[in-house]
Formats: structure tokens, C-alpha cells, sequence
């Protein structure tokens, strides 16, 4: 039997073929747009420091950018990003701080983009408290309910747990307290952080005890628990704009905004990352999406960063619509 030999490459085709070997993984290594970190504004509440880390997880393994993320409040973190001291704020409500935001807009130091899912605001009571005083429905019922919601502080007068202290929606809750002519019955409380707020809704509901409260969706707590939102009056522009503003002199009752939630970018780093910006725009969250994630956040009592890594392996089908699929590939095959 004839034994065939396999023929040799000359000196230079096997050259040629290492090279090949060598630097192919290397041309598909991606390379970032900017030579320096894309920074994140890391706002202290869940849904935002979950969106940094699924965002933050794409823009390092898929665009192959490092990445760093600055903790701060809202109005001080659209300062920074004004001032580029951060590039990327993950969610952005404009209808919370529309003086604010539309200033930065036509600053044309920022920009909007995309379109990351619909969210709430509401004052809210237990379903237990509304069944114990029925005729409990609106905000203004409020007046006559001080002694069911007593300040452990002050008990003569009743108190509404507001917004953690610092947050913008702060100007809002004063604004309508004072808007419902309840300023003189209530003190809006304002805890100390988001935890601090949610740590005293869940006491009191594992209780059984009357609270009523402000909270914002969408939230993992106001999933979680059976809840009534108090009416308020409908929605007007003018008298919303005014409530948004700390120097709102005659303040006028209003339902809150229904906030399309947007990516706010620094236009510099926008103009100068535009596959960057592109992925910006087309993100967007369905809401069971981040119902789901936000859920197991809480039922888990996990970090936001396990929650970002279990949102990209359950929703391969809502994330890759955001990238092209070369990026798609090195995201999935990292996670």
C-alpha cells in the first residue's frame, strides 16, 4: 500500500499561517472609540444601579471600553454630566426635574436618548389601611386621617414618608403637600437614603401598620406589595412644571407625570463615541423585563451587579436588539 505524504509548506506559507493564527483573535479583540473610561452616574436607587451594570457589562465586553461609575444624587450628578464629569446617567426621569432638564437640553451640553421604559410616581397606602378607612381614596381625604398616620415625633400631627433626602423628588413632594393645603397637618419625612425608606415601608407593612407613602415605579416594592395609590387630582402641564420647581410660589394640585425614562449623555462624549451613542439610543426595557429583574433583586437580596448578570442570561432577546451581533457574540460568550 502506497502511503501518501502530506505536502510541505515552504518556509514562508508557514510563516504566513502563524501570523494568521496569531492575529486573528487579536484584529477581532474590540477596540473602544475613546481612550479613556466612559463614566457612569451611579444614582442610589435599584433600577438605575441595575441599568449601569448591564450597561457597564455591554460597553466593557462588547465595545471593549473600561468603565468606571460615580455615586451621587440626580440634580448633582446633571451637573457632572454637563461638565463631562460623567458620560452617561443610565436613567434619567425629565418629567421629575423638567426646569432642570431643559435647561442642560439647551445648554447643548447634554442629550437625550433612547427611550428606556415608562415609569410612575404615586402616594400610596397598604390595601389593609384602605379596607380599615374606606372612605380613604385621595390624597386631600389625607386631612382628615392625622391621627391614623401620627408623627412618631410629633403627634399631633400626621406624617407622609416623602422622598430619601436629596432626591429630586424632594421639590415635588414639598410642593404638593403644600399644593393639597396639607403643610400644616403632615411633615413630609425624608429619609436618610432609599434603603432607609424602604426598610420603614417594609417594617410597617410586615406590622400591619398605617403608613402612607411616596414611591416610584417601576420597583420591586410596589411589585411586591398589595398597595393603593391615593388619587389626585388630573394631570395638568403648567401646574406639574410649577410643583418641579423649589421656588414654586402658588403650587396647585396635580397627578404626577407619567415619565418616559431616558439615557442621558454628554454630547461631547456622544460626538465622539457615535457606535457608543447608537447602542444609547436603540436601548430599551420591556417593562416585565425589568419588573422580573427588580423582583429577583429583592427576593434574592442580591447586589445590583447579580441582578444585571441574571437580566443579560434570561433576556438575550431584548438586549442584542440594542448591538450589532459581532458585539452580541462577546457579551454572551462573557457572561
Amino acid at each position: 500500500m502506497r502511503i501518501m505524504r502530506a505536502p510541505r509548506l515552504s518556509v514562508a506559507a508557514l510563516a504566513a499561517a502563524t501570523a494568521l493564527l496569531w492575529t486573528t483573535p487579536a484584529a477581532a479583540a474590540p477596540q473602544c472609540e475613546i481612550d479613556q473610561p466612559v463614566r457612569f452616574s451611579g444614582l442610589n436607587w435599584e433600577s438605575n444601579l441595575v441599568l449601569a451594570g448591564i450597561e457597564r457589562f455591554i460597553v466593557e465586553h462588547g465595545y471593549g471600553c473600561a468603565t468606571s461609575v460615580e455615586i451621587g444624587e440626580t440634580l448633582a450628578m446633571l451637573a457632572a454630566l454637563q461638565r463631562r464629569d460623567v458620560d452617561v446617567t443610565p436613567e434619567v426621569w425629565p418629567g421629575q426635574i423638567e426646569v432642570a432638564w431643559d435647561k442642560a437640553l439647551k445648554s447643548g451640553k447634554v442629550l437625550a436618548a433612547g427611550h428606556v421604559y415608562d415609569a410612575g410616581e404615586g402616594w400610596y397606602i397598604p390595601r389593609y389601611t384602605a379596607e380599615r378607612h374606606p372612605d380613604l381614596k385621595s390624597a386631600a381625604d389625607l386631612a382628615r386621617y392625622t391621627k391614623v398616620f401620627a408623627d412618631p415625633e410629633d403627634p399631633s400631627r400626621g406624617r407622609i414618608y416623602g422622598c430619601p433626602a436629596g432626591w429630586a423628588c424632594g421639590t415635588l413632594n414639598t410642593n404638593l403637600l403644600k399644593a393639597l393645603k396639607l403643610d400644616s397637618q403632615y411633615a413630609m419625612f425624608a429619609p436618610g437614603s432609599g434603603a432607609a425608606q424602604k426598610a420603614a415601608i417594609v417594617s410597617a407593612y410586615k406590622r400591619k401598620r398605617d403608613i402612607v407613602f411616596y414611591y416610584w415605579t417601576p420597583t420591586a416594592l410596589v411589585g411586591a406589595l398589595d398597595l393603593v395609590k391615593l388619587q389626585l387630582p388630573a394631570f395638568d402641564q403648567a401646574a406639574y412644571t410649577c410643583m418641579t420647581d423649589p421656588k414654586c410660589e402658588h403650587p396647585v394640585p396635580t397627578e404626577f407625570k407619567a415619565n418616559k425614562v431616558v439615557t442621558g449623555l454628554n454630547a461631547e462624549f456622544a460626538r465622539q463615541a457615535p457606535q457608543l451613542k447608537t447602542f444609547f439610543d436603540k436601548l430599551s426595557v420591556p417593562a416585565p423585563a425589568i419588573d422580573d429583574t427588580l423582583g429577583w433583586l429583592e427576593n434574592q437580596g442580591a447586589e445590583p451587579e447579580d441582578a444585571a448578570q441574571y437580566f443579560l442570561r434570561k433576556y438575550p432577546d431584548v438586549w442584542r436588539k440594542w448591538v450589532p451581533a459581532e458585539v452580541a457574540e462577546r457579551v454572551q460568550s462573557s457572561l
